[in-house]
């Protein structure tokens, strides 16, 4: 084994813990400071919903343009960590600052929060691709690639439950301390923003890259973009699946405290569920390498999917005021979930040797810039689904469960679960009619590679 594997796992890994703190925070849970914390009124927050819908559509379509600057960035430390010493800084400062009473109302907050909410997927953007595109230069090995994704969907998921189970009781403890609840999300926002700048010096200053990779003196010009992206199929039919993955699980998981809020009736089980879901996320990405060594991914997607669809069906017949049914849905959902974010990465990077082996050039951030457009335009669209529905339910201007009516409390479970259900499902089918880069095809891939002389084995780049 290459003695920077061991390394690189861990200090890859721990680069994401304090990210996904960061956006999870954001992308769960900012409609919710908006609409419960500030209470923003209600013709305000169809200009603020309207501004983060068309910001992140905005921003997902500079990815692929992010990724191409990666791409022929050359510099003494590579293409890749450069971006993220620039990105991660300011993207914690703008996470601070979406969460900064500024004393502002109407017109003068909706411009503010439109140029900070733009700043901030910039930020993001520029680490956030910068650090996954690192992933397919770190090994060629897909048995490896697995462990290096795993531990970093690891640490990913324990920042993200940090988030989603801390969120309720931590932001009441700080608010009682520093003098209300918008005090304790600011509070709370700087502690997430200082994790994230931390761990992804860890990666800056810990992860090696090996040189398996011939390196290429050809840049990528901008006009390439979409020829790089669609004449690459397994990558295009992969970010498509990915897309409809991801808007269903991004749905679900942002409407968790309204459901617990104002349908089950006590917004503090909602850090017990976490709990109970944190686990058992954490639990299967844990023991994920484990099952890959027995079955291949077709067979472990198949399993995944087949989870998730029992976990949301459990959950939607479930009597409203069960937990037991509620814990039981819920890890179903994520245990399967969890086997697909590591599966999905996977057919990401494996998407990367594809194209390399099919278009001639290795183009490692342009296609992870994909992971983070399918990220914020499915969290666009769940955003957009959450902010319509619970303003059309009538859950906006309810104070407890008592004030809901059935009606609103059936379109939240509709647009909760079943929504949700039907993206999941169809990101299956087109998964299996349209994905071909199993073990055998990826083994010629690599073949052929060395035979060109654009690979090494990775024991030679130890």
């Amino acid at each position: 084994m290459p003695k920077t594997y061991k390394r690189n796992r861990l200090t890859f890994g721990l680069g994401t813990f304090g990210r996904d703190m960061v956006y999870s925070l954001v992308s769960m849970y900012l409609i919710y400071y908006l609409t419960d914390v500030i209470k923003l009124p209600t013709a305000t927050l169809w200009w603020v919903s309207g501004i983060i819908l068309a910001a992140r559509i905005f921003d997902a379509l500079n990815d692929p343009v992010m990724g191409c600057i990666v791409d022929n960035t050359r510099s003494r430390w590579g293409k890749f960590k450069p971006w993220i010493a620039i990105g991660a800084p300011v993207s914690a400062v703008v996470t601070v600052l979406l969460f900064t009473d500024f004393g502002l109302t109407g017109g003068a907050f909706i411009a503010v929060f439109a140029v900070i909410y733009l700043l901030w997927g910039i930020s993001y953007t520029i680490h956030d691709i910068s650090y996954w595109s690192m992933l397919p230069v770190l090994s060629i090995d897909q048995k490896e690639r697995e462990k290096i994704g795993a531990i970093a969907r690891i640490c990913a998921n324990v920042g993200m439950f940090i988030v989603v189970a801390g969120i309720v009781p931590l932001t009441a403890i700080l608010g009682e301390s520093f003098g209300g609840l918008q005090k304790g999300f600011f509070v709370f926002s700087i502690a997430v923003a200082i994790m994230m700048t931390a761990g992804m010096c860890v990666t800056l200053f810990g992860v090696k890259e090996t040189d398996m990779i011939t390196e290429q003196k050809q840049s990528t010009p901008l006009r390439e973009l979409v020829r790089v992206i669609f004449k690459n199929d397994q990558l295009f039919f992969t970010a498509i699946a990915m897309s409809l993955f991801m808007i269903g699980y991004v749905t679900t998981a942002s409407f968790g405290l309204y459901f617990f809020k104002y349908a089950y009736g006590d917004e503090n089980m909602y850090m017990v569920f976490a709990i109970v879901l944190g686990v058992s996320q954490i639990t299967a990405l844990s023991i994920f390498p484990l099952f890959s060594k027995h079955f291949d991914r077709k067979t472990l997607f198949t399993a995944a999917i087949i989870l998730i669809a029992a976990g949301y069906i459990i959950f939607f017949f479930a009597p409203v005021n069960t937990m037991t049914f509620f814990g039981i849905g819920g890890a179903l959902i994520f245990i399967g979930q969890s086997f697909v974010q590591v599966l999905m990465l996977m057919f990401l990077t494996d998407s990367v040797d594809y194209g390399h082996w099919k278009l001639g050039k290795r183009n490692d951030s342009i296609t992870f810039s994909l992971q983070p457009l399918i990220n914020k335009m499915g969290g666009a669209i769940s955003s957009g689904v959450v902010s319509v529905v619970i303003i059309l339910s009538g859950i906006k201007d309810a104070e407890t469960a008592a004030e809901v009516t059935a009606g609103g409390l059936l379109m939240m479970k509709l647009a909760m679960l079943i929504f949700p259900l039907l993206c999941i499902t169809a990101s299956y089918v087109i998964y299996r009619a349209k994905y071909k880069i199993d073990s055998r095809f990826y083994e010629q891939i690599l073949s052929d590679l060395r035979a060109r002389g654009e690979i090494k084995n990775d024991v030679e780049s130890a």
